[in-house]
């Protein structure tokens, strides 16, 4: 297996590395993705805090900004380095400059095709998509050190993916009855699919098993394909059906949780270990009481 290669990001003054802001900006945005100039660069950018990722021999690889206004803005990684960290990274930097500076949040304009990158990092998509630049943007906002209020399914997708994203071993879904426009979405199970194959297991609580499976859930197809990774337990004593309540939590810090069930709205934060920690107290004494669903394994899906 080739190692991953080498890159440090590090904040930038403007004016001294205006070249290579230029020069990674210019192939992302201008030459790739045909953004007139004169909108790329704007007045914003001398008032703004920069980040710049470079590679093993110092040329630069990737850009971000902060502006004035508490935005994250001009995320750009040459093509030869997607998918390798370097967004992450820059991203991480940008967030680590505006909690030094106290902002109680920040907000950014995702392009839609980025939207499940960002959630993974805790933003929450807001309002309603718009073109900028003649490309399609949706607006995303994270509180910062404080807990970030869900509004409607596209949030609710962005806390799942985010909760999912930060967990190491495990994962505790507790629902009525998985979730359908939430836990049936491509990027929530392609998020559950890929902490499975990393080795992660994921344990789901039902309060109606019988739902899903007349549905054919995307999630027990996937169950049943890596059974060492996923198990279903039904919930049926009367004090555990009357909680209305439904959540995931990862085995880190991360949670979203939704006062009712049946609805998306909630609240969610990635970085509150007290509150994770309490939702998984509250899932393993359901959890040991609750029945194997058995009937899953034999769905033929």
């Amino acid at each position: 297996m080739n190692a991953t290669p080498a890159f440090r990001v590090e904040p930038v003054a403007f004016h001294d590395a205006l070249a290579d802001l230029r020069a990674v900006r210019d192939e992302v945005f201008v030459r790739e993705q045909n953004v007139p100039v004169e909108i790329e660069r704007d007045a914003l950018d001398p008032l703004s805090r920069h980040v710049i990722a470079r590679d093993a021999d110092g040329r630069a690889i990737g850009t971000g900004r902060l502006t004035p206004d508490q935005r994250i803005g001009r995320m750009a990684v040459l093509a030869g380095w997607r998918n390798r960290g370097v967004g992450e990274a820059l991203l991480k930097a940008l967030l680590e400059q505006a909690r030094e500076l106290a902002w109680p949040e920040v907000t950014l304009h995702a392009q839609v095709p980025a939207i499940p990158f960002y959630a993974r990092q805790g933003f929450l998509p807001y309002g309603p998509r718009f073109s900028e630049a003649g490309l399609a943007h949706q607006s995303m906002r994270l509180m910062l050190g404080a807990v970030n209020p869900v509004d409607g399914r596209a949030a609710g997708l962005a806390a799942a993916l985010g909760v999912a994203k930060g967990a190491r071993r495990q994962m505790l879904v507790y629902t009525r009855d998985l979730d359908p426009g939430l836990l049936d979405q491509p990027e929530a199970v392609a998020a559950l699919r890929r902490f499975a194959l990393g080795g992660g297991e994921v344990r789901v609580l039902l309060h109606d098993p019988a739902s899903p499976q007349r549905a054919i859930a995307p999630l027990l197809g996937l169950g049943q394909r890596l059974t060492s990774a996923f198990q279903f337990r039904a919930i049926e004593e009367p004090v555990d059906r009357d909680y209305a309540s439904a959540y995931v939590a990862n085995d880190t810090s991360g949670w979203y949780f939704r006062p009712l069930g049946h609805r998306f709205d909630g609240e969610t934060r990635l970085d509150d270990g007290a509150r994770a920690r309490q939702l998984r107290a509250h899932f393993e004494p359901v959890w040991e009481r609750a029945r194997p669903c058995t009937e899953f394994r034999a769905l033929g899906l």
